[in-house]
């Protein structure tokens, strides 16, 4: 069914590369959203866009923000520029979604998030993977106490060794090059981390302290990546919850690819195959509760064998999960991306701020920012941000 234009939210994007895409393939499941145009400071890259997909260009950033059609402005451009861009998208009087993260300073992050709600406006940032089917499932198993209180939480962010693979060759849908080499300058952790903190602090609350450890432990990151100044390709934090659970967080560039995360209360557990996918199976197992037959089956296997089995068939029960029919990206980015900026644009509507904005979304970058920038001095970091919302636990 078509929406009246009357009744959608003009938005427009910053930034045409790689991920602009990802956000391109979802758009369609949001009628609530128009993308008025785009525009890209590299005029090749905004060409193919455009093109690719329809949309109307800008021949400037300054000609986006006067546009009187568009509400919010979609920042995806690259890491370092997300603080300048947002800043001059608020000063024009528009709200902003920033991908992640907000800034690549928490005072920078601080100050867009004061300056917004000085003019009245909303600074919200991604990534959307918390607002999925699998998240509310978890949300609403710990709501109804099913595994009692969680005490400890691990969270996996490793995404496999991409730098051994051919990745200089990857593009988007539209042409897009991956801008590889950046990524690996910026390091996986702020690349990734986001997404496992989304998911931390809807369920758990704001965090108190992290203790982090992060190194670059593969220097060599293939063709062309000598000689600059790489990120951290692995990191590991141990965050304390104000509202009581320990989480520890991995984010690496080497390790076979796992994103799970495991919630373990004092009456059971939660298991999230991929934080990274919207409809990701969700697994409880009670204590105390009696394994399947195949368990016992695969038990005595292994004991016989003295090996584990390759496909060993996972403990518990699957939770019910409502599957919407989405457009997403293919495998491994199975997120719904634009789905924060339409939570983003209803809440506007409604004269609210959506949870992932002002407090909440920096705190989400202070974290992560935390994380990558540990060094291995592996220091207790007290968090100067909060948000008052309760955890769902």
């Amino acid at each position: 069914m078509a929406t009246d234009s009357v009744s959608q939210t003009g938005i427009a994007f910053v930034g045409t590369g790689f991920v602009a895409d990802y956000y391109m393939t979802t758009l369609k499941n949001h009628p609530n959203l128009r993308l008025v145009g785009a525009y890209d400071h590299n005029p090749a890259q905004l060409t193919r866009f455009s093109r690719f997909y329809g949309v109307h260009a800008y021949e400037s950033f300054e000609a986006l923000l006067a546009d009187p059609d568009i509400t919010v402005v979609v920042n995806l451009t690259n890491p370092e520029s997300h603080f300048g861009v947002s800043r001059q998208a608020l000063e024009a009087g528009k709200h902003i979604y920033s991908e992640k993260p907000l800034a690549m300073r928490v005072e920078d992050a601080e100050t867009l998030v004061a300056f917004a709600s000085e003019r009245g406006l909303t600074a919200a940032s991604a990534p959307a993977n918390a607002l999925s089917p699998a998240h509310a499932a978890v949300a609403n198993a710990l709501r109804a106490g099913e595994i009692g209180r969680p005490q400890l939480i691990y969270a996996e962010m490793e995404d496999g060794a991409v730098f051994r693979d051919r990745w200089q060759t990857w593009q988007s849908r539209s042409g897009a090059p991956w801008p590889g080499l950046h990524e690996f300058e910026i390091g996986c952790t702020l690349e990734h981390a986001g997404y496992a903190l989304s998911w931390l602090v809807s369920l758990f609350g704001a965090v108190d302290s992290i203790t982090a450890f992060s190194t670059l432990a593969f220097s060599d990151k293939g063709e062309g990546t000598a000689g600059h100044g790489l990120g951290p390709d692995f990191s590991v934090g141990c965050l304390n919850f104000r509202s009581g659970p320990v989480a520890r967080l991995t984010c690496g560039l080497a390790a076979p690819r796992d994103r799970s995360l495991t919630i373990l209360g004092d009456k059971g557990t939660i298991v999230v195959r991929d934080l990274w996918d919207h409809t990701s199976s969700v697994r409880i197992e009670k204590v105390g509760q009696p394994r399947r037959f195949i368990e016992k089956v695969a038990g005595r296997l292994e004991h016989t064998l003295g090996k584990a089995l390759p496909l060993r068939p996972s403990p518990g029960r699957p939770l019910r999960i409502s599957v919407p029919k989405l457009q997403l990206p293919r495998y491994p980015s199975r997120i719904d991306f634009c789905g924060g900026i339409a939570v983003h644009a209803e809440a506007i509507k409604a004269g609210k701020a959506p949870f992932f904005s002002g407090h909440v979304a920096l705190h989400v970058t202070e974290a992560a920012l935390a994380l990558s920038n540990a060094g291995n001095a592996a220091a207790s970091y007290r968090m100067r941000s909060s948000f008052s919302p309760p955890a769902v636990g």
